[in-house]
């Protein structure tokens, strides 16, 4: 077996180990949550019995193990679960509530690349100069404002002053219309843009210092090939392991803004089920995210591997 190939193996065979780890952490911490659904459902002046009978038809009064097990098995099945509070089966939630939170996922990803990229490249061609300094300080501010507070700003400003965008999807269905997108995509792109230009930018200075890139200028190759076709592939490494902990990022943020401007999606759903504590909700999103955290990870650390030539030496 290639020395390529056995670390692959080793990395998927981590993230399987990575994925049951964390089934059973989103387990054990809904068990930790106070209150259940029983107490939810028996209303402001719960009677100790009623809740009792609630628990007992919800079945919430069973071991922990024995629902662990259940549960575990179910999702090796593709079963997420069943709602307790209105019975609906967890994937169907997730099938409502995926179309907006994947429309601002994939918008932000869609335009963090090229943004990210082409701020780090122009910042590190301009080392020292106006424009870098310009380009680091601006990204350094942004990167410091958590994403409520510039959502709130982006609010007042563009849609309560200026009037030229709504200010939250309150009404909506399905994915919001474009309009109704701008502003969350805004928050949840702020950030994320900073980091990946600021890494881009320290990668792309180092390996235009590096003495292959002095050889190519001597050779008189453009600065714009050297900089794509020589610089900019030694810089993919830390910016693709960036990519994935935005990745990351994005499940919590989407939570955040999806509260924020009332957009219907996965955030909203897992909002509810928190008021509601309806546990089998709260666990099958749970699981969701988390796969999508390993399986992001997974993909940059490849990704990352691919294009870190000394990893063959080392794996």
């Amino acid at each position: 077996m290639s020395a390529g190939r056995a670390w692959l193996v080793r990395r998927l065979l981590l993230g399987v180990l990575q994925t049951a780890g964390v089934v059973l952490l989103i387990f054990l911490l809904t068990e930790a949550l106070p209150g259940d659904a029983a107490v939810a459902l028996a209303g402001d002046h719960p009677d100790p019995e009623r809740i009792e009978r609630i628990r007992a038809g919800m079945q919430l009064d069973r071991p922990a193990a024995e629902r662990l097990v259940d549960w575990a098995g179910g999702l090796l099945h593709g079963d997420l679960g069943t709602s307790l509070v209105t019975g609906r089966s967890v994937t169907a939630y997730l099938a409502a509530g995926i179309g907006p939170t994947l429309a601002l996922a994939l918008t932000t990803l869609a335009l963090l690349v090229p943004l990210g990229v082409g701020l780090g490249m122009l910042a590190a061609r301009r080392e020292g100069g106006r424009t870098d300094r310009a380009i680091s300080a601006t990204t350094l501010g942004v990167y410091a404002v958590p994403e409520f507070a510039s959502g709130v700003l982006l609010v007042v400003v563009f849609a309560l002053q200026l009037g030229w965008l709504p200010p939250t999807a309150v009404g909506t269905t399905g994915v919001p219309p474009p309009e109704l997108l701008i502003l969350p995509v805004l928050v949840l792109l702020a950030r994320p843009v900073c980091s990946v230009g600021r890494l881009v930018r320290a990668g792309m200075i180092d390996a235009l210092a590096s003495p292959y890139v002095a050889q190519a200028r001597r050779y008189g190759i453009p600065g714009t090939r050297i900089a794509l076709g020589h610089a900019l592939p030694n810089a993919v490494a830390p910016a693709v392991q960036q990519l994935a902990r935005t990745g990351d990022w994005l499940l919590s943020g989407v939570i955040v803004v999806e509260t924020l401007f009332v957009v219907p999606g996965l955030g909203t759903v897992l909002m509810d089920a928190v008021a509601a504590r309806d546990i089998p909700v709260l666990q099958g999103l749970a699981v969701v995210f988390g796969v999508v955290t390993v399986l992001l990870n997974l993909g940059a650390d490849a990704v990352a591997h691919r294009f870190a030539p000394r990893a063959e030496v080392m794996a």
